[in-house]
């Protein structure tokens, strides 16, 4: 048996004797069905109900029914919502020290796993937003996973950087997005997520940057024609508890939803996100798009280019934090 596995046995059984009082609580997001953040929180649930014998419940609220990222976060904020769970880009709008997540290239697959090690209970970058959530009335959860995402278009090929110019791209209202797309010769367009499958078929925009999952969970690919595995941004969906409502559990309570969380996102990162991606990846290719795969000269290209809006948005964030997350990726 595996040690993971074994502590994950381990941990079940110890919680198996839960003697706490009956809790029950909302997590909202704005995943669709099927999506691997909402595996994420169904695993999430289902785990809390299994650790505390059924004394702890979790309600479920996916698919933005209670609101968007920042309705749902300013609702935990308040605490009329005990988790709400919003996108590390739109988090920056509640502390800008999310914007670290934005930046192009800080992050890579190749170097996954010791972020994860660094975001999970007792790493370095997980004290470190521990500490700025609470700053703003929250308390982070579970980092569940967003992906990567990759260029996409429907007007023209799509192979390294260059293949961008002249692109009218669909940005979210982040400043970095913006900056992305005008140093790859692209012409930036920010539309809210829920107009841009409307944008394409009108040819109101002509490219995105986005993970393939959410993509083809909005069926965007029955507008693109090809796309490019740029891998240019890492995103998380954090699950955001009100400060003063997870100060007021019990620590047995704490520590059965702290146990749910990695155990839910340890589930999402080995098997719910990989099956999504490749499920997604398939999806667009069956349905005729065609999918660049980078070299490591055209991602070194892509680097070179954002290189300055790398360096223009970092100078306004600490330099600890930087130091945090790069040392993730060596």
């Amino acid at each position: 048996m595996s040690s993971v596995v074994l502590a994950m046995s381990v941990s079940s059984a110890a919680m198996a004797d839960y003697s706490g009082p009956k809790l029950k609580m909302k997590l909202a997001h704005t995943a669709p069905p099927g999506n691997h953040i909402t595996l994420a929180y169904d695993k999430f649930a289902e785990l809390v109900k299994e650790k505390s014998d059924g004394k702890i419940r979790v309600q479920l609220f996916p698919g933005a029914i209670l609101g968007s990222d920042r309705v749902l976060v300013e609702g935990a904020q308040r605490g009329t919502l005990e988790i709400g769970v919003s996108s590390t880009p739109n988090l920056a709008s509640f502390s800008p020290l999310f914007q670290v997540f934005d930046l192009p290239y800080i992050t890579s697959p190749e170097h996954q796993e010791k972020l994860y090690q660094s975001l999970d209970k007792g790493g370095p970058l997980n004290t470190y937003f521990e500490q700025v959530s609470n700053d703003i009335g929250l308390q982070p959860i579970m980092y569940a996973e967003y992906g990567y995402r990759n260029f996409v278009s429907s007007s023209k090929p799509l192979s390294g950087p260059d293949s961008l110019s002249g692109l009218k791209m669909r940005t979210t209202d982040s400043p970095v997005e913006v900056a992305v797309a005008k140093a790859l010769g692209a012409n930036p367009a920010p539309i809210a997520w829920g107009e841009v499958y409307t944008a394409l078929q009108q040819g109101t925009i002509d490219a995105e940057g986005n993970t393939f999952p959410h993509m083809f969970g909005a069926k965007h690919h029955e507008n693109l024609k090809y796309a490019v595995t740029s891998a240019h941004n890492y995103g998380m969906q954090v699950a955001m508890a009100n400060k003063k409502w997870w100060d007021s559990l019990p620590v047995e309570a704490q520590e059965v939803i702290e146990a749910a969380a990695q155990e839910a996102v340890t589930y999402q990162r080995t098997q719910a996100y990989p099956a999504n991606e490749e499920k997604a990846r398939q999806g667009m290719i069956d349905a005729g798009i065609a999918i660049h795969q980078t070299t490591k000269e055209e991602q070194a290209r892509f680097r070179e280019l954002t290189k300055p809006v790398f360096e223009e948005f970092a100078a306004n964030l600490p330099d600890d934090l930087l130091e945090l997350v790069q040392e993730t990726q060596q």
